[in-house]
């Protein structure tokens, strides 16, 4: 993989899961990666009745300002998934 050059200042991992956990309160974030390259898994009961489009779409509205610019610390999301959280009886 090649270097991501970024004008970024602290961790892309720790921002990207504050802004997600802003946009969608409660939320669950697991982030894992590096280089301008993320794996993003988000779980949160307002997922339920979304269909997946519109749930990727929350979550990608709420880390936009990470992709924009000259040098943006996210270069590409590889993977996004979103889950309902299971209920307990």
């Amino acid at each position: 993989m090649s270097s991501h050059a970024t004008d970024f200042k602290g961790s892309v991992l720790d921002a990207i899961r504050a802004a997600i956990e802003v946009a969608i309160p409660g939320a669950r974030v697991d982030v894992q990666g590096g280089d301008g390259h993320y794996s993003i898994e988000v779980t949160s009961p307002v997922f339920a009745g979304k269909k997946t489009l519109e749930s990727h779409r929350l979550v990608m509205s709420a880390i936009a300002h990470l992709m924009q610019g000259a040098a943006p610390p996210i270069h590409a999301v590889d993977a996004l998934k979103t889950v309902v959280p299971a209920t307990t009886p």
